[in-house]
């Protein structure tokens, strides 16, 4: 990703006049193109792949609440050796 420090921002018509010049900048930057309205926000738009990795945060995320959730009430989870057992079962058919 290279994370560029301002965000890159386009009228919501350069959509209909400059498609393929936004797909561009959004897969080059690796970043996503807000889209106005009036000079309001309105759209986000981003690469597929950009989505994939920031939905993979969101869930990453959302695993690790459930896990502090737990450790909070004092709930055991698995050790390393335990899950890694599991893994070579699984991969085994076991």
């Amino acid at each position: 990703m290279k994370g560029n420090s301002m965000p890159i921002i386009k009228p919501i018509s350069s959509l209909r006049n400059q498609t393929r010049d936004i797909a561009s900048l959004c897969h080059e930057q690796d970043e996503p193109v807000y889209l106005t309205t009036n000079g309001e926000g309105d759209l986000v738009v981003m690469s597929i792949e950009h989505y994939e990795r920031l939905n993979a945060r969101f869930e990453l995320f959302g695993k690790l609440a459930v896990a502090q959730a737990q450790a909070a009430t004092g709930e055991k989870g698995l050790t390393h050796s335990q899950v890694m057992k599991k893994l070579r079962q699984r991969l085994h058919g076991k």
